[in-house]
């Protein structure tokens, strides 16, 4: 079997609906916990797939959480040896930060089911079947497009919402992954996030089951086709 490993920041922010696609491809599924979990090149190299998934922190927050500077620097190494490498909203900032993009405060906090607008390269893309299919936003900071990334998509807030760099490497700023059946454990993980920003978990809530399983097909079909074109799936 196939063997992905996924780098998570706090236990609710997973693989979500990826996962089930995942297995039903012949992947084993190993997580490790970043900044607690011994890490190495190595131990980065040897998965046919790396997944780095989101979290509360920045990439800028370096100097409190010093894990953050030997994060990136491994997902540059992932990057250099050319194997498939995911990153989803914190990990896409990882992925432009190693390949020396400024990631930096977005105009305003984008929270909550929306879309993305598709390039024409996105369109042409494994991203093709989320045109017009609801995705969740939680971010507050973005970045600057990596030199020879594609970009794929955007929001009228944030421009760079999803690039490729070569066959192999994709940033999402957006998580497509969310599973709106546990959006709870979202509501209560980043609770003092939304006060901060007056944002009603309410609503994402009421949103969450009227477009969660739209977004979990959509979600599905994605990383089926991003399989595919990898060369990890038939």
């Amino acid at each position: 079997m196939m063997h992905c490993l996924a780098i998570r920041h706090v236990p609710f922010e997973d693989l979500g609906t990826f996962g089930p696609i995942l297995h039903q491809a012949g992947f084993t599924i190993e997580y490790a916990q970043a900044g607690v979990d011994r890490m190495s090149a190595s131990r980065w190299a040897a998965p046919e797939l790396v997944v780095v998934l989101g979290g509360p922190i920045g990439v800028n927050d370096e100097d409190a959480y010093p894990f953050i500077a030997d994060e990136i620097s491994l997902v540059r190494s992932r990057i250099d040896i050319g194997k498939p490498l995911l990153g989803v909203c914190l990990g896409a900032q990882m992925v432009a930060a190693a390949l020396g993009a400024r990631v930096y405060p977005g105009l305003a906090r984008e929270i909550g089911w929306g879309h993305v607008t598709l390039t024409d390269a996105g369109r042409e893309s494994a991203l093709a079947i989320l045109d017009g299919a609801p995705v969740l936003h939680w971010h507050g900071d973005t970045f600057d497009l990596p030199h020879g990334a594609t970009l794929l998509a955007s929001t009228p807030l944030t421009p760079h919402q999803a690039f490729s760099v070569g066959k192999n490497v994709l940033g999402l700023q957006f998580h497509a992954e969310a599973d709106a059946a546990r959006i709870e454990e979202w509501l209560i993980g980043h609770s003092c996030e939304l006060a901060h920003a007056s944002i009603d978990p309410r609503t994402i809530r009421a949103d969450a089951a009227k477009q969660g399983d739209a977004a979990a097909r959509a979600a599905g079909n994605m990383m089926r086709a991003w399989l595919r074109d990898i060369g990890l799936a038939p």
